[in-house]
């Protein structure tokens, strides 16, 4: 038996031990056993952990609203290789717990796999990985999860690369390729006596198939009867993921879509989350349509990167007057390491493809750089310039860590907010 590692010592997790069940199993429990009682429906917010900065903020944001937070992390950020973190999955729990403990947080801390499937990360798909090696990796990232102590894998094998360009995977496949992924996790699992783990499964894209309501059903309902018969009975979602109306271009949750699909995962035992609930216009709409958990990212990019600019903008004024020896340039290394990176073509309009990046206007150049932060926060030039920007400010009394982290949980405490988690760890300890 390997050494299981634990993110936090919440009393829910201990609870959650102590009953042989997923602590995020638990934990929603508990928050709808809440809802029902007070008739104050709740969301789940999970941050993902696109940089340092946002998993330091996400922490400081939950400790500031007394609430939980799960950490949504895609094998692009966090995986064996490193991803454009740098982490890999045990370094990533390691800094999760360290920072939480550095500012005395003590409530529930959920960390996840997000987007777990073949061809979801990005090399496989950039160098056309077959199937079988896609698979492979991606159970190991897995396994390495469950080894470092995560609490929820999303399995969501719904791109297939393999077949004809605008094709739909069959709902069948997907089914068949959840299973796969769900059985070897549970293997792995079982076999070294981790605790149990959650599950999450589907996507929000239309390419995956489960946009249409009764597609939708079918997939819950052959996944069930899959898993019972691989002797996984025992084994089911906590989440789904549903098509809400949000996706990377628009901000409109639909809440008449939401119950639809909450009711039909409520007949099953699961919640719906939504992703790319970014700057979502209507994040009240959440609990109040039944969601179970939502997923914000890209936006967090964002605020870090306009953060970093008034930053900047305070660095040149000082330097005007004389306050500084060497400006960091903190925004044309950051324009610099997105270009390097090669990141900024997958966000090109059509009628921009095939033109260079620095011919672009500038409006444009700002827009991918900010876009395209997330992927080189962790690169050692972007880190020298921060670090170069930060000491330049705390020398003439600007604390810019702090602008930048306030900025970010400022962000987030939108959401905690929205979706009704205000003290939510002092009120779920009541029901436990």
């Amino acid at each position: 038996m390997l050494e299981r590692k634990y993110i936090d010592n919440s009393l829910i997790r201990e609870r959650a031990k102590k009953l042989g069940i997923p602590t995020c199993d638990l934990l929603m429990r508990k928050m709808m056993e809440l809802s029902i009682l007070k008739n104050t429906p709740r969301t789940l917010f999970a941050a993902c952990p696109n940089s340092e900065t946002v998993i330091k903020a996400a922490l400081r944001s939950a400790q500031r609203a007394n609430a939980p937070i799960k950490f949504a992390a895609t094998l692009n950020q966090v995986d064996l290789d490193g991803g454009y973190t740098g982490m890999n999955q045990f370094e990533f729990v390691k800094m999760v717990k360290l920072e939480a403990e550095a500012i005395h947080y003590n409530g529930p801390i959920i960390i996840a796999i997000d987007h777990g499937g073949p061809w979801l990360k990005d090399i496989q798909s950039q160098e056309n990985w077959p199937l079988i090696k896609c698979m492979e990796w991606i159970k190991k990232s897995f396994e390495a999860a469950i080894e470092a102590g995560y609490d929820l894998i999303h399995v969501d094998p719904t791109v297939d690369r393999t077949l004809p360009s605008g094709s739909v995977i069959p709902i069948d496949l997907v089914i068949t390729r959840t299973v796969e992924l769900i059985e070897h996790a549970e293997k792995f699992r079982r076999d070294h006596q981790f605790p149990p783990i959650s599950y999450e499964v589907g996507t929000e894209e239309v390419h995956g198939g489960l946009a249409d309501l009764s597609v939708f059903e079918n997939f819950l309902k052959g996944l069930k009867n899959q898993l019972q018969n691989r002797g996984l009975s025992d084994v089911w979602p906590i989440f789904v993921v549903g098509k809400v109306g949000t996706d990377l271009h628009t901000t409109t949750f639909d809440p008449q879509v939401a119950q639809k699909l909450v009711q039909i995962a409520k007949n099953y035992g699961s919640y719906i989350k939504g992703h790319y609930t970014d700057y979502v216009e209507n994040p009240a709409d959440y609990p109040l349509s039944g969601m179970g958990g939502a997923n914000v990212g890209p936006e967090f990019t964002e605020e870090e990167y306009n953060s970093l600019l008034e930053c900047e903008k305070i660095e040149i004024d000082l330097d005007k007057q004389g306050g500084i020896a060497k400006k960091s340039n903190i925004m044309e290394s950051l324009e610099q390491a997105v270009y390097q990176s090669g990141r900024w073509k997958k966000w090109l309009q059509t009628e921009e493809k095939g033109i260079d990046f620095f011919s672009l206007t500038p409006e444009r150049k700002a827009w991918l750089t900010k876009t395209g932060c997330r992927y080189i926060w962790s690169k050692p030039e972007v880190i020298k310039s921060r670090f170069s920007l930060y000491q330049n400010l705390l020398k003439n009394g600007y604390q810019a860590e702090t602008i930048v982290l306030s900025a970010i949980e400022k962000s987030m405490g939108k959401y905690f907010h929205a979706f009704q988690l205000i003290d939510l760890n002092q009120k779920i300890q009541k029901v436990l």
